[in-house]
């Protein structure tokens, strides 16, 4: 049993050392397999571990289902520039300050400025650096500068500017490189750009991709289609904090990432009229995303306005509202205000404890140790994450952002 904590909301008392497991270096997937549905999938359901191969899926779908993805699309948000005295900087965009519209900012011909991590910031102090365009004379051309505009703990704000008119997602294409996860230690490749992407991402501005849907290929969607399986799209642009570990020992005391995301009346419509069909989320950002939905709802109902969700918001109290209640009272907001979409953010954390309200099946990849990605798992499935991951490692599954999928159902 979890007990409680702290006098203005509730906080589970959960030990992060509860949540490791050996993960050896050779278990990690350096590289995606040649054929992106030739990896293995782990299914779990009704407490039973079977395993098959991603192409096989639609065969472990219910046919009463909604599958739901997230679309958003990594950008190249590493730069590489280089001081006068020839230092090297090397600059993370993380997301836009101003514009803070992602398509505005990705618009912008001329400036704009992005809260980033830099690389090497001891050696640059203040004034511009120029991009390292390493003798492409074609880059030069571009004169692309950075500088920073103000420091914010362990974040900068980077102001860019760069001439020749051409708008900064052009620009971050032709300069930056594939932001490919720490632990997969090398350096990002070509085939990176198209791999460490889905195939159906549509939207620019994650820095991290939402692995479970780089195992889907067109010929697994169609698939899926002629089942009769209902599908919808989200978009939740995914940060670098998804692969922050969590450094404290209670969970409690970890600040969890907040995150941009849009859903749309059509994906709320949807969800209203199931008719009891399973829901099927398609990775954990998809699953943050659907379970942030309930309480932007009961924001509209208590406030009149879906405000961002907050941490710690799903252990604050017991919510008496339905599902539908609140999804209804969201779409409701919605049309008084001439919406077709919500644009807002959430910091939802879901540990053990959480009570889940929309997502019944989970697709995803296998995750580090003491992550937060981890602990939503457990929640999802309880201890059986244990005996998931035993598995997965005696029986040659591969690990994290390009390894192998499961299928868990809760």
């Amino acid at each position: 049993m979890y007990s409680f904590a702290r006098k203005l909301i509730v906080e589970p008392e959960i030990r992060i050392s509860d949540f490791s497991y050996n993960l050896p270096e050779e278990k990690i997937a350096k590289y995606p397999l040649h054929n992106r549905d030739d990896s293995k999938i782990l299914i779990f359901k009704n407490r039973v571990i079977s395993e098959s191969k991603f192409s096989n899926l639609v065969e472990l779908l219910p046919e009463d289902s909604l599958m739901i993805f997230n679309n958003s699309k990594v950008v190249p948000a590493r730069l590489l520039f280089k001081k006068d005295s020839g230092a090297n900087i090397e600059i993370f965009c993380l997301e836009p300050h101003f514009p803070v519209d992602y398509n505005t900012s990705f618009a912008a011909t001329e400036n704009c400025s992005w809260v980033c991590v830099v690389g090497n910031s001891k050696k640059w102090k203040n004034g511009y650096v120029l991009f390292n365009y390493n003798n492409d004379t074609d880059l030069a051309n571009y004169h692309f500068k950075a500088k920073i505009l103000k420091k914010t703990e362990d974040k900068f704000i980077i102001e860019f500017s760069w001439e020749s008119g051409v708008p900064f997602s052009e620009l971050m294409e032709l300069c930056g490189k594939v932001p490919i996860p720490p632990y997969l230690k090398r350096d990002a490749e070509s085939t990176d750009k198209e791999r460490y992407q889905t195939l159906y991402a549509r939207y620019r501005g994650s820095v991290a991709a939402p692995t479970a849907g780089l195992h889907f290929t067109n010929e697994v969607i169609k698939k899926i289609e002629s089942k009769g399986i209902d599908k919808a799209e989200l978009c939740l642009h995914v940060g670098a904090g998804t692969f922050l570990p969590v450094k404290s020992e209670l969970i409690k005391d970890h600040n969890m990432h907040s995150e941009p995301f849009t859903v749309s009346d059509e994906l709320l419509t949807k969800l209203l009229n199931h008719d009891k069909k399973r829901i099927i989320a398609v990775g954990t950002t998809s699953a943050r995303c659907l379970e942030s939905l309930y309480y932007l709802g009961i924001h509209c109902i208590e406030s009149g306005y879906p405000s961002s969700v907050s941490q710690w918001e799903p252990y604050d109290r017991k919510y008496k509202f339905t599902l539908e209640e609140s999804l209804t009272a969201l779409r409701g907001w919605m049309k008084s205000n001439g919406k077709n979409t919500i644009d807002t953010r959430t910091m939802i954390i879901i540990v053990p404890g959480f009570k889940f309200r929309v997502v019944d099946i989970l697709i995803t990849n296998f995750h580090q140790p003491k992550s937060t990605l981890l602990l939503l798992i457990s929640a999802f499935i309880g201890e059986d994450w244990r005996r998931i991951y035993d598995y997965s490692l005696a029986n040659n599954f591969r690990f994290l952002s390009y390894g192998d999928s499961s299928i868990l159902f809760r």
